[in-house]
């Protein structure tokens, strides 16, 4: 559900595993990309485009899953940036 939220988000292109793929979330038979869930915070890793301030994207991701981290922070991290046009 945190991943299908954050790929509405404007600024958002997509959702990185990091460098190493380490953000994810292991399911049984599943591996959720982008998206790493414990006990103590939510860590979302995204690609974003300069369609806007990356704080604005940022802050917009935080807000869109806020109700579904509960009590924990979310970090929204950048790992990417697309540039969009010629």
């Amino acid at each position: 559900m945190i991943a299908g939220r954050v790929r509405k988000c404007a600024g958002v292109a997509g959702l990185s595993g990091g460098p190493f793929g380490t953000v994810a979330t292991y399911l049984p038979n599943e591996r959720f990309v982008g998206v790493s869930v414990d006990g103590r915070a939510v860590e979302i890793a995204i690609v974003a485009t300069l369609a806007r301030p990356l704080p604005e994207t940022a802050d917009e991701v935080r807000r869109a899953v806020a109700d579904l981290a509960g009590d924990r922070p979310v970090n929204v991290r950048v790992d990417d940036i697309i540039v969009e046009g010629p």
